[in-house]
């Protein structure tokens, strides 16, 4: 019963709805006692020939009272204790979705996406029934039970309600056993699940690249082999949870047979009348339900508890970027300055991405980083965005180290262009309008001519209003790249970063998005990384790295003026290739 200690915050944040739902259980579980006794009543009335047409018809009207109360009642206590279960899941969905949207990439480097839907879906799901049907049946097993047998016990028969008991302590033990082994087998059933919801998603994102490959048929057979896992995980619960109801229908079974036998015993002596014994009986009859209920809450409560525990781990992770050093919430704009000395990935500390990576860039300039694939030009960008803490080093932008920027006013300056552009399965305008919801169409339109990308939109079937689908799928490489470099033009950012984002369009496009560039964003800061030298030619610093170093720096006329350089000789060969593809040889 721990996940209700655990739980014991929003039960006390809920307390008037709890509180009014359990006294309505607790009047219900009391209005229950009365038929039986009636019961009783008439039959030694019909016995004794004392049983007369009115009396009949006033106990008839006494049942049918306590039913219609009962129903009204039992209706009010769901809208409490149901009501308020579904605001604990709407909490911890809130709170999960929360501690997701701040925690650093660091966390999802680590977790699935899989897992963290199952968490948000099918963890809340258990929780939620902890939280409803769990104090449901707790409290109405304790509540109904000890009702009934204080019933029975004064009322009847204190001698044949302890008989009655002595089968109880059995299943105490029993569904106490039962429970630990529901506890371990649901958690694993859980995580099997978590393992599934994460394969569909990788299919799902995949799918293009399986059907390229042709590997649809290896792909659904590594999919049932998931889902039967699945299944097998929780027959295995299924198994453990079909014993409870045996184990006490079993046990009830030999209290019905105590009561019966004792109690006729009682009758014939002449201690116990047979409306009594009717009565004590029915009264056991009432007992069922809380001795069903205990067994099932075990099974609610070991689910709950294992979901919880789960939930729990992921909500006490703390963010590795936060804001504890942080003294400037305002506009970031200024010179930006590398001082950082070494840089690694926690996950590889050992192995250093970067290293002495020292140079100023001024403010309203432009900064070009090319070299090859894996040389670090990402990472730089990062750690600039704070997507990472520098260890051994800083960056500063205005002489403030950006530690002293808060993180909001920090991101707030960048407008980023990532390598993986990501479009939301929404219209054309509401991507480019991400960054800023309440744009103008004009201002809309304005950043897509600027991006080249808006003589394609007017082409598109609904235009700006057309759905570009889940990732932007219906959309070219390029078209992609130019809607999300007009997302990040649309905010007017202080520092635009184009990370490798002009890869996909031909140099004549590129060409023109870079010329607008200059031309828009004269006095603001712009960094851009680049395969393609041509994209960086315009820069006032070019930086090129090798193995996380800084091999070459300069203008581009100075970098060409070099000879035998990596820059030089990269861009020369990338002209004669641009050349030959166009047919100039």
């Amino acid at each position: 019963m721990s996940v209700f200690k655990d739980l014991w915050w929003f039960f006390w944040q809920e307390r008037k709805a709890y509180g009014a739902g359990i006294l309505m259980l607790a009047i219900v579980a009391f209005l229950e006692l009365i038929p039986p006794k009636i019961i009783g009543n008439v039959i030694d009335q019909i016995e004794q020939g004392a049983l007369t047409t009115d009396l009949l018809l006033k106990y008839i009207m006494i049942l049918v009272g306590v039913g219609i109360v009962v129903y009204i009642i039992r209706y009010i206590w769901r809208i409490f204790i149901f009501g308020s279960s579904v605001k604990l899941a709407r909490q911890l969905r809130n709170e999960l979705y929360t501690h997701f949207t701040n925690m650093s990439p660091s966390f999802y480097a680590r977790k699935r996406t899989g897992d963290l839907m199952a968490h948000a879906t099918n963890d809340l799901q258990a929780i939620q029934a902890t939280a409803g049907a769990g104090v449901l049946t707790f409290v109405d097993s304790i509540m109904t039970g000890g009702f009934v047998l204080i019933a029975m016990g004064s009322m009847i028969s204190w001698k044949l309600t302890l008989i009655s008991l002595i089968p109880m302590p059995f299943m105490a033990l029993l569904t106490s056993y039962y429970g630990k082994l529901l506890h371990k087998h649901f958690h694993t059933a859980q995580a099997s699940f978590s393992s599934l919801n994460n394969k569909v998603q990788e299919s799902m994102n995949g799918i293009k690249v399986m059907k390229t490959l042709g590997q649809q048929r290896e792909d659904t057979e590594k999919f049932v082999s998931h889902s039967n896992v699945v299944v097998e995980k929780n027959l295995r619960v299924a198994k453990i949870d079909a014993l409870f109801d045996p184990t006490i229908s079993l046990i009830v079974g030999v209290s019905f047979f105590l009561s019966i036998a004792f109690g006729a015993r009682e009758v014939v002596n002449g201690a116990m009348t047979v409306g009594e014994l009717v009565s004590f009986t029915t009264y056991l009859g009432l007992l069922i339900w809380p001795m069903l209920a205990f067994g099932w809450l075990f099974n609610i409560v070991e689910r709950g508890r294992a979901s919880y525990d789960r939930v729990s781990s992921l909500l006490n992770e703390e963010a590795v970027i936060t804001d504890k050093h942080s003294k400037f919430n305002e506009t970031v704009r200024g010179d930006i300055k590398y001082e950082v000395s070494r840089f690694a990935y926690e996950e590889s500390s050992d192995k250093s991405i970067l290293n002495d990576i020292h140079f100023q860039l001024n403010q309203g300039k432009t900064l070009g980083i090319v070299g090859k694939t894996g040389a670090g030009k990402t990472t730089l960008l990062k750690l600039l965005m704070r997507e990472h803490e520098i260890e051994e080093g800083s960056i500063s932008i205005n002489d403030h180290n950006i530690k002293e920027y808060t993180l909001n006013s920090l991101r707030r300056t960048f407008g980023y262009v990532p390598q993986d552009h990501f479009l939301f399965s929404s219209t054309v305008a509401d991507n480019i309008a991400f960054g800023h919801p309440n744009a103008s169409y004009e201002e809309i339109i304005e950043a897509s001519k600027i991006a080249q990308v808006h003589d394609d939109i007017i082409g598109f079937p609904q235009k700006y209003e057309t759905v570009v689908g889940e990732k932007g799928v219906t959309l070219s490489g390029g078209q992609k790249q130019r809607i999300s470099i007009a997302r990040a033009l649309l905010i007017k950012p202080e520092i635009l970063i184009l990370d490798d984002s002009l890869s996909a369009v031909d140099g004549k496009t590129e060409a023109s998005i870079l010329s607008m560039l200059k031309r828009v964003r004269s006095h603001k800061t712009t960094i851009i990384t680049a395969h393609r030298l041509s994209a960086v030619r315009h820069a006032d610093l070019i930086l090129v790295l090798d193995e996380g170093k800084i091999s070459e720096r300069g203008t581009h006329d100075s970098l060409m003026s070099q000879q035998g350089c990596w820059y030089r000789e990269t861009f020369l060969r990338q002209q004669m290739e641009s050349l030959v593809e166009d047919g100039g040889f």
